[in-house]
Parts: C-alpha cells; sequence; structure tokens
C-alpha cells in the first residue's frame, strides 16, 4: 500500500461525475485486492431504450475474520457532481499546494467523498484481519438520483445474507474543523409536485376562461403558512419550502389553462412521508388541485450510546475535540443504510464540498485515517 495521499489521488483523477461506473472502481478494487478484500462489483438501471436512465455500478467488498467476529461496514459513493467553471487547477488532475495553513490537496471529490474513501482505505490496511470483518459498501449513485445505488447494494447484501453490526458513512460532516461534527440522524425530505387545471382563454373574456392561478395561489399560501412543528430534542424544526411555480405563460393577454408548482418538506422524527404526503394532497384537493409526491427517505436516529461513544473518543483521541451530535443538513444514503444496522456519519470538513477548487487538507487526510482506524478497531472489540 502507499499513503492516503497517494490513494485519494489515484481515486480523483478517475473521473466519475454521477453516474460514475468503470475506472474508478476499477482504482477502488485495486486499492482492496492487496489487503485480502473479495469484491463485489455490479450494475443497475439500464433504462429501456431511449430513456435519460443511465447504468449505475457499485461494489460490496469484505475482508472476513474469524468466526463469529463482528462485521464494522464503512460507507460511502465515488460518483462526483460535476467541475462547473472557474477552477485554478484541472479537477480531474488532483494537485497538492502548499498554503499559509498547510496542503491542500486539490480536486473534484477531495472532500465528498474521495478523500473520505482513501482514508477508510488507509486505515483498513493498519488493521490486521484476526481483529474481525470489515467491508465497504460504496455506490457510483449518491449525488444523481440514488435509484440504483445504496438501495440496490441493501437488496444484495441483504440476498447474500452479509449484514453489518454496525455502519460508518464518510460523509463530510465536518463544520470549521475535522472532528466538530458527527452525524447520528437525519431529517426526512419529501417532494410534492401540485398541479391546477383550468381553461385557456382570452384575458378580455375571462367568463369563457377558467383561470387555475388564484386557486394555485391560494393553495400555496395555505401550505406556506403551515407550521409543522417546533422541533424535537435531537432535531430542528420541519420546513416547508415552495421550490417551483410554473404556468409556461409567454402571452401577456392569455389566462393559462394549467398551473404547476412543486414544493420540499424536509421534516423530522415526529412526521412521515406518507402522513406529510396525505396532509398536503387534502390541501390540494381541497383548491381544486392535485398533489403528486415522491418520498426520498424517512427521518432516522441513531440515539447517543455505545457506537456514538466510540467515535467521540477516536475524534478526541487524535484531535483533542468533543464532536457535536447532530441531525443538521441534507439527506444522504445514511438513510438508507440504516435499515441493515445502527449507522453514523463522520469525515471531513465540507466548507468546499460541490464548490470549484475543492480542496482538503493533507493534514486532515492523515488524521481522518488514524480516526477510522480507532473506530473500525473499537467497533469491532466491541
Amino acid at each position: 500500500m502507499t499513503d492516503v495521499v497517494t490513494l485519494a489521488k489515484r481515486l480523483i483523477e478517475a473521473e466519475s461525475v454521477t453516474p460514475a461506473r468503470g475506472c474508478v472502481f476499477d482504482a477502488f478494487e485495486a486499492m482492496l485486492a492487496p489487503l485480502g478484500f473479495e469484491v463485489h462489483r455490479f450494475t443497475r438501471g439500464d433504462g429501456p431504450e431511449g430513456s435519460d436512465e443511465e447504468p449505475v455500478e457499485n461494489c460490496f467488498a469484505i475482508r472476513r475474520g474469524p468466526g463469529g467476529s463482528k462485521h464494522f461496514a464503512f460507507a460511502g459513493h465515488l460518483d462526483v457532481v460535476p467541475p462547473g467553471d472557474g477552477w485554478s487547477v484541472d479537477a480531474f488532475e488532483p494537485q497538492v499546494k502548499s498554503e499559509p495553513g498547510g496542503d491542500l490537496l486539490y480536486g473534484r471529490g477531495a472532500v465528498d467523498m474521495k478523500g473520505s474513501i482513501a482514508c477508510m482505505v488507509d486505515a483498513v490496511a493498519a488493521i490486521p484481519a484476526e481483529a474481525g470483518t470489515i467491508s465497504f459498501v460504496i455506490t457510483g449513485d449518491e449525488e444523481g438520483p440514488a435509484l440504483h445505488g445504496t438501495r440496490a447494494l441493501i437488496d444484495w447484501m441483504n440476498e447474500a445474507g452479509e449484514r453489518p453490526d454496525l455502519c460508518l458513512v464518510g460523509e463530510p460532516t465536518s463544520v470549521n474543523r475535522l472532528g466538530d461534527m458527527v452525524k447520528i440522524g437525519r431529517r426526512g425530505s419529501v417532494n410534492i409536485w401540485l398541479e391546477v387545471e383550468g381553461r385557456q382563454g382570452h384575458v378580455a373574456y375571462p367568463h369563457l376562461a377558467d383561470n387555475p392561478l388564484p386557486r394555485m395561489i391560494g393553495m400555496l399560501s395555505e401550505l406556506d403558512e403551515l407550521a409543522l412543528d417546533e422541533g424535537t430534542e435531537w432535531f430542528q424544526a420541519s420546513n416547508l419550502e415552495i421550490t417551483e411555480f410554473d404556468v409556461a405563460n409567454r402571452a401577456h393577454n392569455v389566462i393559462p389553462g394549467k398551473a404547476k408548482a412543486r414544493i420540499s418538506i424536509r421534516f423530522n422524527d415526529l412526521h412521515t412521508g406518507a402522513e406529510l404526503a396525505e396532509r398536503v394532497t387534502a390541501i390540494a384537493e381541497k383548491h381544486g388541485g392535485s398533489a403528486r409526491p415522491m418520498i426520498s427517505g424517512e427521518s432516522f436516529l441513531t440515539p447517543p450510546g455505545e457506537f456514538s461513544d466510540l467515535v467521540i473518543q477516536a475524534v478526541k483521541a487524535e484531535t483533542g475535540l468533543l464532536p457535536e451530535l447532530s441531525t443538521s443538513g441534507g439527506t444522504s444514503d445514511a438513510r438508507f443504510l440504516k435499515d441493515l444496522c445502527p449507522v453514523i456519519e463522520f469525515g471531513l470538513v465540507n466548507a468546499t464540498m460541490h464548490k470549484v477548487d475543492e480542496a482538503v487538507a493533507v493534514a486532515d487526510l492523515r488524521l481522518l485515517s488514524n480516526i477510522y482506524r480507532r473506530i473500525a478497531v473499537a467497533a469491532l472489540a466491541q
């Protein structure tokens, strides 16, 4: 094996804008094979001819410990968002630059989350196989629709009878310093498309038309005024946001025949996606409209206890920090993995993720590798 910075570079230079497949998984497999891992790769999501659906590659890799030993899983994704314009370096030609605060590794995925995956591999290289069973649950479809990624991996693992005792997701959870925040849960997410049918006509003859806009405006006003809750012990208040409003009307003298809108709700553990969808649908129908919900994930919480304690102790041992336990932020694939076993998220500082000139401190890569090693060893010894 080589050092963690070289591992991160090898992953970054394997271009893998979502959905990922091919060369980046080749690079990942080449890292694991010398460590004694069985690597299982498979593709899901071949859409019908003419569709926009692209195939996604996934990987489950496992190194088995002695019979009856604990099973600890690292999870994450190798796909990245598009680089965008304005980089000071090539987004897929990783470079280390000396900065006033220390060396930084630049490249798309340095933080989210090829850097973390490199740390996981580096950490496992220092853990003897006798310590217990370790696996990697790695998808190529986290930054995209997430339809054929971790959910497909979970299906594959269930069929194969592979179920970890604990799982750590390497999302970039740190805010200001590596180790200042650990995620023990996430809010749920539901998007709902709203529609009101009317009848198109000339604005000078409103009696011959049926304007859907007043009804849509009434619907959105009522939804916008909803106070879903005031938050809970571990979760912030749920929020409903209007994210789209469209009538596709290019003429000033036409009453449109249809109005469309979309809302997004991030919700805590006082709600379920189905309950919120039903509530919104009732309001939509009250105003003469319809609603089409898509639930992206339910809220979940891994209650503070043995798992979070060992993560805290590993962070403290390497950084001196006592991390905040949080459920803030957006969704992640932990919303699926929690159906397998208790799951916690911890990773790099997230300040540059998805941005131009995404970069990670080289010192943080080495530190995170040590933290991951401590977490895995402690989890296997439970």
